[in-house]
C-alpha cells in the first residue's frame, strides 16, 4: 500500500516543482481525467482495505474511467452542452462514498484494536 502513496507524493511534488501549463481549451478534459483517476485510486485503497483488491480490475478501471470521463467531456463540447458536469457529479459522488467507507473502516479497525488491547 505504500507504493501508490509514494508515487502520489512524487507526482504532486513534480507537478508543483515544474512549470507545465495545460492549455485552457483542454482544462475540462484534464480536470475530469484527474477526478476520474483520483476516484479510481480511492476505489483501489478501499478494495485493498476490504481485501478485495485485484490489480487487473484496478488498472483497467483506471484507464476506462479516465477515457470515459474524457469522452463525456469531448461529447459535451461537440454537442455544445456542459456534459462534463455529469462526469464531475458521478465521480464526485463516488469519491465521497469511497472516502466515507475508508474512514469508517479505519475507525472500526482502530476501535477493534483499542478493544482488543483493553481485553488483554
Amino acid at each position: 500500500m505504500w507504493l501508490p502513496v509514494l508515487f502520489l507524493i512524487v507526482g504532486i511534488a513534480l507537478g508543483l516543482l515544474t512549470d507545465i501549463r495545460v492549455p485552457e481549451e483542454y482544462m475540462n478534459y484534464f480536470s475530469i481525467a484527474v477526478l476520474a483517476a483520483f476516484d479510481t485510486l480511492l476505489g483501489g485503497v478501499r478494495a485493498h482495505l476490504e481485501d478485495k483488491f485485484d490489480q487487473k480490475v484496478f488498472v483497467t478501471g483506471f484507464f476506462f474511467n479516465v477515457a470515459l470521463a474524457a469522452f463525456l467531456a469531448f461529447l459535451g463540447v461537440q454537442l455544445g452542452i456542459d456534459l462534463y458536469l455529469a462526469a464531475v457529479f458521478a465521480f464526485g459522488i463516488r469519491l465521497f462514498q469511497n472516502i466515507a467507507i475508508i474512514r469508517r473502516y479505519l475507525i472500526d479497525r482502530g476501535r477493534n484494536k483499542v478493544g482488543n488491547e483493553k481485553k488483554q
